[in-house]
């Protein structure tokens, strides 16, 4: 029998927040898209929801400057986090979207599993493997997705695919790493079945939140 995978057609948008304070309650279940500004996030997302504008991509990377909260059912939600490097906008800003971002990451008690993209031909930057090292502190589960896969042909993709898994390995077990292309469809079943998993792991398991507050991600590139 095929294990069930949650209907995210069915997911609506909450709100937009500046930072954790302007948040709903912290309970119920969090699953957190993160990655550099340019790797694709928002369009995974409407993607994965079958929805074209959710999410809103632009040509411009580093536009998303808000936690945005789109909810499945009560209780299961989803978050677009602001994408961090490469932005072309003020350093303070850039600081600000930092502390900021940091802050939902080390203390939202309700975040139970990390969406981390990182596109397939540049994968494993600074700030995405601060970002590993503090998911392995925070003791959550990590699908890691190559996007972009499409711009590789078959054999190279899977080259990188092995060398990416190889890489992460040294940031715990805990990391999944797989391709996916937003264009070709290219993991979207995987991403589903992984995020159904986590939402109902996250019902019966009680995950610590806040053991890294004292850590902040690296300066934008």
């Amino acid at each position: 029998m095929d294990k069930p995978v949650f209907n995210f057609r069915k997911v609506h948008f909450v709100t937009s927040a500046p930072d954790i304070r302007h948040l709903p309650n912290d309970g119920g279940i969090e699953i957190a898209f993160a990655g550099r500004s340019n790797a694709g996030k928002s369009s995974a997302l409407n993607t994965l929801t079958q929805q074209r504008n959710l999410a809103r991509t632009s040509k411009t990377p580093g536009r998303t400057q808000l936690i945005n909260l789109f909810e499945l059912e009560p209780g299961k939600r989803l978050v677009d986090l602001p994408g961090y490097g490469y932005a072309q906008v003020p350093l303070e800003m850039k600081l600000k979207w930092q502390k900021h971002l940091a802050e939902y990451l080390q203390r939202r008690e309700s975040l139970k599993g990390l969406v981390i993209l990182m596109d397939i031909r540049h994968p494993l930057k600074d700030t995405d493997q601060n970002m590993l090292e503090w998911s392995r502190h925070r003791n959550l589960p990590v699908l890691l997705l190559l996007t972009k896969a499409d711009k590789l042909s078959p054999g190279p993709r899977k080259t990188q695919v092995i060398k990416v898994r190889k890489d992460a390995a040294a940031f715990g077990e805990h990391i999944r790493v797989e391709p996916f292309s937003s264009l070709n469809n290219i993991g979207v079943e995987t991403l589903a079945e992984v995020l159904t998993g986590w939402y109902i792991d996250g019902e019966s398991q009680d995950i610590p939140a806040d053991m890294a507050t004292d850590e902040t991600l690296p300066d934008n590139d």
